[in-house]
């Protein structure tokens, strides 16, 4: 729709765009994503230079309305190959709720260990649930 359209024109930041917080990088994920199914889950990449702005922004997996399968390496290949030097990383909860799971959390502590041994670092970690909520791992101290 002409609304739907309009929205992620708004919302989704431009290649070279700086993400300012928590708050910009969930806008900015919910936008990316809205043109995929709501039912399912996703998990994308935002791939950021040395000042922060956005190199790439892609969907790394889709799964079942729980899970999208992750795999770190496959994050690190892509990180590798755009000489990115940081990513914040996000996933809806079809169920609306923004809680992590204890997956979740494993997997934010694994992308975190794994990118560290490369010098590169992983900046948040967004939950998107229901409407404009959203939960940050780096807002809540967790990274």
């Amino acid at each position: 729709s002409e609304l739907q359209e309009e929205y992620v024109k708004r919302f989704t930041r431009k290649t070279g765009a700086r993400l300012g917080g928590a708050g910009e990088s969930a806008e900015h994920l919910r936008a990316f994503l809205s043109n995929h199914p709501q039912d399912q889950e996703h998990f994308v990449v935002v791939f950021l230079d040395s000042q922060n702005r956005i190199i790439a922004t892609e969907l790394m997996n889709s799964g079942s309305l729980a899970t999208a399968a992750v795999f770190p390496r496959e994050i690190i290949k892509r990180l590798l190959a755009l000489e990115s030097g940081a990513i914040v990383v996000g996933h809806n909860h079809p169920s609306g709720s923004t809680s992590p799971s204890n997956s979740d959390r494993a997997l934010t502590k694994k992308l975190s260990t794994a990118l560290e041994s490369i010098d590169a670092q992983i900046l948040d970690h967004l939950v998107l649930g229901g409407g404009s909520d959203f939960f940050s791992f780096s807002n809540q101290g967790l990274l």
